[in-house]
């Protein structure tokens, strides 16, 4: 689908409303697509009491929606998947926490199995981006 700023924002809060924990979602796409839009917007409809910010430089972070853990990780800077086995996904797992992985095909085989995958990429219009849900 294809979606403005607005659009997707409210689609990422109708998803973090209906997620119940344990779930981990993936987001991949170019880098400036809304991958970190779409994590703020799920974060909001979880209900977390503090704005998501880009996990770029920390990697991993945690924020609390109730009583729900809320993980958001950016694995854009890693260099191999096997830097990902210090991230904590097990630990976040353990948890039952929503886990937000952007970047998750840069983790390989230390990310989780995801529940829903989604692809952003650039439209034609540059003020739309297009959403995909992977297989």
């Amino acid at each position: 689908m294809r979606l403005s700023a607005s659009e997707l924002s409210r689609f990422g809060e109708e998803i973090g409303a209906r997620l119940t924990a344990p779930a981990v979602i993936g987001l991949s796409g170019e880098l400036g697509t809304g991958k970190t839009t779409l994590v703020q917007a799920i974060c909001r409809g979880l209900g977390a009491r503090s704005r998501a910010t880009s996990p770029t430089y920390a990697l991993v972070h945690h924020y609390a929606a109730g009583a729900t853990p809320v993980y958001h990780v950016d694995c854009y800077r890693l260099r191999q998947p096997d830097e990902a086995r210090d991230l904590g996904f097990d630990d976040m797992i353990r948890d039952r926490a929503v886990i937000l992985i952007e970047w998750p095909e840069r983790a390989g085989s230390w990310a989780p199995a995801l529940d829903r995958h989604f692809q952003l990429s650039y439209d034609a219009d540059p003020a739309r981006r297009v959403l995909e849900e992977a297989a």
